[in-house]
């Protein structure tokens, strides 16, 4: 499997790792209700909201990079530049994470963008040309 394709991997476990502290905000709140989760996650405040924002923001940054490291598979432009992009991408992720976490909004917000900008690279790299 390629490096991109682990990172996507890597992208889609962090949406359930996201989901680990959202968990344990519900649980703290008269015990996890599973009848009713989405209303109970509407009720959560502070790290439980915050914790709930990071782990619904990692199903939006996924889809994203999911379909552009498929759209670089498919026209054939994987390469160092993909590559690079693609790791540069999972590590934001895991930093958007602990930022969300630890309530430091304009640093979140500083990674959450180079993501995005590794993510429409990857897509526009069959434009690029800078196969290696």
């Amino acid at each position: 499997m390629s490096l991109p394709f682990w990172c996507v991997f890597i992208s889609a476990l962090l949406i359930f790792v996201a989901k680990i502290p959202v968990a344990k905000e519900m649980n703290k709140d008269g015990g996890y209700d599973n009848h009713h989760p989405r209303a109970q996650q509407a009720r959560l405040t502070g790290f439980g909201a915050r914790a709930y924002a990071a782990h619904q923001n990692s199903f939006e940054a996924f889809m994203l990079f999911a379909a552009a490291v498929l759209m670089a598979h498919t026209t054939q432009t994987m390469g160092w530049f993909v590559d690079t992009l693609a790791v540069i991408f999972v590590v934001c992720r895991v930093l958007y994470l602990g930022l969300y976490w630890a309530d430091l909004p304009w640093q979140r917000s500083l990674v959450w963008i180079v993501g995005l900008v590794c993510t429409l690279l990857i897509m526009l790299s069959p434009n690029l040309r800078l196969v290696a």
